[in-house]
Order: structure tokens, then sequence, then C-alpha cells
């Protein structure tokens, strides 16, 4: 599917190719109910109101799991394999297991 140039509407400039997919489906459905102009209005609007979201934010537990295990990557006592390991929580105990490959 082609995409379609990126239009102006009264200052309302839409970069296209910088939009998650779910933020795409959302502007098409708005340009197919409400027709291209208002569409792109109301699109530019939603998205001035939405909050950065969750990819500027970073997980506590997270980062200390990065910073217990990150001096003993670089020492050269831990290595992680590719595909990684999967951390559970058990009873009373952490479980952790090798991730499968897909």
């Amino acid at each position: 599917m082609a995409r379609r140039p990126t239009s102006a509407v009264k200052g309302n400039d839409v970069d296209e190719s910088s939009l998650t997919k779910g933020q795409m489906r959302k502007l098409n459905a708005l340009r197919k109910s409400i027709g291209e102009d208002i569409g792109l209005r109301a699109f530019s609007e939603w998205l001035s109101k939405q909050s950065p979201g969750v990819e500027g934010t970073t997980d506590k537990n997270a980062e200390r799991i990065k910073a217990a295990l990150e001096p003993l990557i670089k020492t050269g006592r831990l290595t992680i394999p590719r595909g990684g390991y999967l951390v559970k929580r058990g009873r009373g105990r952490v479980i952790i297991s090798r991730a499968r490959e897909s």
C-alpha cells in the first residue's frame, strides 16, 4: 500500500514516516470516517495532546538487574547467550531459564 504524501492543513503538519503502526491506523481511520482535511486536523490535535508515553520512562527493576549484572559481564565472569534468559518469580525464589530462540 503506497503512503500518501504528507499534507499540510492550516499548519497541521504530520510526518507520516515517524508515526507508529497504531498511530497510522488511527490517522487512516479518521481520514476515512470524517474526510481527509478534518481527519488530519483531528489527528494532529489528538497527537499534540498525547503524553510522550512509556518510551521515555525506564523500569526501575530492570535498571537494578542491569546494575547487578553489568560488572559481571564486563569482567567476563558472566555471559548471556543470544536468545537471553527468562527471569520469573517463584514461591520464595527466582526462576531463571534459558529463553527459546524462535
